[in-house]
């Protein structure tokens, strides 16, 4: 599995996550398999794109 970070939102923000999950679908309506993560460490919310292998993805 491959990811790729696409954008970064402060976890501090007045809205939380939503600005990241807006992004996330805006990305996911593009055709992008984008997901939503936290980051504990950087205290930020992530929004990241997640590439399977074509192996990993005939398992599932």
């Amino acid at each position: 599995m491959n990811r790729t970070v696409l954008r970064r939102f402060p976890a501090g923000g007045p809205r939380g996550s939503w600005p990241a999950e807006e992004y996330a679908h805006a990305r996911r309506a593009e055709g992008c398999p984008a997901e939503v993560v936290m980051d504990l460490d950087a205290d930020c919310f992530l929004v990241v794109e997640v590439r399977r292998a074509p192996a990993e993805a005939a398992v599932l």
